[in-house]
């Protein structure tokens, strides 16, 4: 049985206690840590019966429980150590993304799961869906062929969290949100050459302390010379989350709804076909079982750390360029963190 523990009690812990709660005896969520030990103790009381052990600080946490996974369900701006805290002591990790808002903070993470050896799994579900998963086969296995362009949409509108809305806490909405889409793009293409991006806010300027982009258009190139769109807004259909993307290679073009469906139009030969990719796989809980697989079979996960890693580098290069007018480049591919 996997002792799991958590750092941060809020909407997103919440969303992983239920998927942990459902794999029976192989986990017992032992321990809650958060700065509001209410929440905390309210965590504990849904989540565990109340006979978890509830704390208010980190270290205290990890030097009195014997834990085997610390879930951490951090807002961007909130890490720090915690990562190399866990590390140190064996304690493999869960982290949601972003993982941090600078490449420093990340390169420490990186360095400290590399040096431990601990199992690490970033919070990109969506490399989990069933549809994502075929056409990743197809492309790696060469019967796609060359990829070549990926067009993508993220349509949202909602204030969200005080923090999410301020641009030094979470970074943006492509840091904090968009990021997923970016990080299918890089799954599916490959590490980027360069980026441009425009953004501006326009929907939200009479929101008090509403200093984010809500309108972001973004062009990407790719090292193997495939190139991607992606087009996201704050200002979309209220109570509404429109996360789609469209793939063009050599051999098919593939038209996603969401990680589980999607249409692939087999275009390589004279009389193509269609076929249609469709299911209900629950992407947190295969990425929770991905990284306890992963721990008993002393494997690497589907999102390590290292991927977390590079997927920010590309977000914070299109926040860049989008504050500054400039394609940015990356020199000689990505920076090894």
């Amino acid at each position: 049985m996997f002792r799991v523990g958590f750092l941060g009690c809020g909407g997103i812990a919440n969303a992983h206690a239920r998927v942990l709660s459902e794999l029976g005896k192989r986990v017992q969520l032992a321990a809650f840590c958060d700065l509001e030990e209410e929440r905390a103790r309210r965590f504990n009381q849904t989540y565990a019966d109340g006979k978890g052990k509830v704390y208010i600080n980190l270290h205290r946490m990890l030097n009195k429980e014997k834990l085997d996974v610390l879930y951490i369900c951090l807002p961007p701006f909130a890490h720090a150590d915690e990562v190399e805290l866990a590390a140190e002591r064996g304690v493999h990790i869960f982290i949601e993304k972003p993982v941090a808002l600078d490449m420093e903070t990340a390169g420490r993470m990186v360095e400290a799961v590399e040096r431990t050896g601990v199992k690490s799994q970033v919070g990109f579900q969506s490399r989990f869906g069933d549809a994502v998963r075929e056409v990743k086969r197809m492309l790696d296995s060469g019967e796609a062929g060359r990829p070549g362009l990926v067009e993508a949409r993220y349509f949202c509108n909602s204030l969200h969290s005080p923090w999410w809305r301020d641009k030094s806490k979470s970074g943006g909405q492509v840091v904090e949100q968009v990021i997923h889409t970016f990080d299918i793009l890089r799954y599916f293409l490959g590490e980027p050459e360069a980026v441009f991006s425009f953004r501006d806010n326009l929907f939200h300027r009479d929101v008090p302390d509403y200093t984010v982009e809500d309108v972001s258009a973004t062009v990407v190139r790719f090292k193997n010379g495939a190139v991607a769109t992606v087009a996201a807004t704050n200002g979309a259909i209220p109570g509404k989350w429109i996360s789609d993307y469209k793939l063009v290679t050599e051999r098919i073009t593939v038209y996603f709804e969401s990680p589980n469906q999607a249409t692939v139009y087999h275009t390589g030969v004279p009389h193509g076909w269609v076929t249609s990719i469709s299911s209900e796989r629950p992407l947190q809980k295969a990425a929770a079982e991905d990284l306890l697989d992963a721990i008993e079979d002393d494997r690497e996960t589907l999102v390590p750390i290292q991927e977390g890693a590079r997927s920010l580098e590309l977000v914070l290069a299109v926040a860049r360029s989008g504050e500054q007018g400039t394609i940015v480049h990356f020199k000689g591919g990505f920076t090894s963190v």
